[in-house]
């Protein structure tokens, strides 16, 4: 069998499953590897639950037609949605970027969704398998699909832009993640790049910030719609800050068309469910998909102003006891500097702070811990505490002096579970930060 003839299949059985725990009767079920796991030796559970068919790539688990062998189910599945997005015509972005692609993303679909029948990427399914996934859920009825795109190697993004053939693209900002696999900020810088070489290739447009030169430098050859800060050259959408205290609050205007003048555009106020003026970056992005694509003004507003982050992203919580800004569920030496400095000009005292250690950062991890120990120790924090052993090492490094009198290392979210139990924190504004995998907001409860 072949791709086109699988497509004829999924057309008569469009729900796809890779989990043989959720099989959806009629589906078609891949049966992916991992590092602990062959789909394969699965197969027939899920033909067993309600799977119409299993897509295969060891012959030692044909059962009958049911099963239909390709050399790679993964490449299968990933041309399948490649075949499917390109049969629906749905008008595809692709978002990607160090530091705020899924809040972009949500900002952008609830944007969109005031207009257009828009899917969008759920969650964190950003990847070699979720972007795939997401594809085949398209429908005729789509008229738009946004979809989130991660990387953390080389050729991640080059991979992910030639199966969702995005029509435009947004790099969001580049910063310093994934350094295990990238090796350095210039790694990061062309890996992220990617996009835009598919874009360039396939005369798409991109979304840019015009005021990142890390960006610019990049985007040559490019059609580009702007944003970003309201000046006399401003982009299409410019935005300029009012407060970030602790939400953030911005006005906005946009052109009439690109570089004209402002002329007497009103300026819009949104008044955000968001944490940190880091985050104006991310709804202008929202603002300018949706001017483009002619939403009105007055709708895009009301959809920046009534999302309400999730999934601990630049949330704001305000518990029995204390005031929590949870921005726990990814960290890197950039976002964790963007998120320190703005807590630290935006809420009241007493702080707190409780950083989780920064993940996949390679050889350089050691220095980037300590300079954000350095940076902490310009701040005006009352009690500081760190999780994890990268920051413990940091910490010995620099001395609790430099971090404060209340500074205190522990090696796990558990430990710090205990000794706030014997110790509450009351009455305190505490940000909350750290890589996914430190597993910080199992804290939230005890504040």
């Amino acid at each position: 069998m072949n791709i086109s003839d699988l497509y004829s299949l999924f057309k008569l059985h469009p729900k796809i499953t890779t989990d043989s725990r959720n099989c959806p009767f009629g589906s078609i079920f891949f049966a992916l590897k991992g590092a602990s796991f062959d789909g394969n030796k699965f197969a027939s559970q899920a033909i067993a639950k309600g799977c119409a068919f299993a897509i295969i790539d060891n012959p030692e688990y044909l059962l009958d037609s049911r099963t239909i062998l390709f050399d790679d189910a993964l490449r299968a599945l990933q041309d399948l949605a490649n075949m499917h997005r390109k049969a629906m015509r749905t008008t595809v972005i692709a978002i990607t970027g160090t530091n705020g692609k899924t809040t972009t993303k949500e900002l952008i679909a609830a944007v969109l969704s005031t207009t257009y029948r828009t899917l969008y990427t759920q969650g964190n399914l950003n990847n070699h398998i979720g972007a795939p996934l997401t594809l085949l859920q398209l429908t005729r009825e789509h008229e738009f699909a946004v979809i989130e795109m991660g990387a953390s190697h080389p050729g991640d993004i080059r991979d992910l832009a030639n199966i969702v053939a995005p029509d435009y693209g947004i790099i969001t900002n580049i910063g310093q993640a994934h350094l295990e696999g990238f090796g350095s900020l210039e790694g990061v810088l062309r890996a992220k790049a990617e996009l835009y070489d598919y874009i360039r290739r396939s005369k798409g447009k991109v979304f840019i910030n015009q005021n990142d030169r890390a960006l610019r430098s990049i985007c040559t050859h490019l059609q580009k719609i702007t944003y970003g800060y309201a000046h006399k050259e401003a982009p299409l959408v410019g935005g300029v800050l009012v407060s970030s205290e602790p939400y953030l609050s911005f006005k906005w205007k946009h052109r009439v068309k690109e570089f004209s003048e402002y002329r007497n555009q009103k300026f819009y106020l949104a008044n955000t469910h968001l944490v940190g003026d880091y985050n104006m970056m991310n709804a202008l992005a929202a603002i300018a998909v949706g001017m483009y694509f002619d939403v009105p003004p007055a709708t895009i507003n009301d959809a920046i102003e009534t999302y309400q982050p999730s999934n601990n992203r630049s949330q704001l919580l305000r518990t029995k006891h204390n005031v929590l800004v949870i921005d726990a569920y990814n960290a890197n030496p950039s976002s964790m500097r963007v998120a320190i400095n703005n807590f630290n000009v935006s809420c009241g005292h007493p702080k707190a702070l409780i950083l989780g250690d920064m993940l996949e950062l390679g050889d350089q991890s050691p220095t980037l811990h300590y300079e954000i120990l350095q940076l902490v120790a310009t701040g005006q924090f009352e009690r500081v505490m760190l999780v994890g052993e990268k920051f413990g090492a940091a910490a010995g490094q620099v001395g609790s002096s430099a971090v404060g009198t209340g500074h205190k290392c522990f090696a796990t979210v558990e430990e710090l579970n205990e000794y706030i139990s014997l110790h509450p924190i009351q009455s305190y504004n505490i940000l909350i930060k750290g890589s996914h995998g430190m597993q910080l907001e199992k804290v939230i409860e005890r504040l």
